[in-house]
C-alpha cells in the first residue's frame, strides 16, 4: 500500500464533501435518476462509458430559511 494514500484520500474527500454540501444537483436535460445509463469500461479502472453531466444549484439563504 502506498504510504501517501491517506493522504490523496483526505484530499479528494474534503472537496467533493463541500461540493455536495453546497450544492443541490440535478442532472442535466431534464433526465431522471432511473435514467441514467450505469454501463462501465473495463481497465484498470471502472468509469463509466457515457459521462455523467450534472447541473449545480446553489442554495440560497431564502430557500433554507423555508426548509426549517
Amino acid at each position: 500500500i502506498c504510504p501517501g494514500i491517506s493522504y490523496a484520500i483526505a484530499n479528494i474527500q474534503l472537496p467533493l464533501r463541500q461540493l455536495l454540501y453546497h450544492f443541490d444537483w440535478k442532472l442535466a436535460g431534464g433526465m431522471k435518476p432511473e435514467e441514467l445509463d450505469m454501463a462501465e469500461i473495463l481497465g484498470t479502472a471502472a468509469q463509466r462509458k457515457e459521462d455523467l453531466l450534472l447541473i449545480p444549484n446553489s442554495h440560497s439563504c431564502s430557500s433554507l430559511k423555508q426548509q426549517v
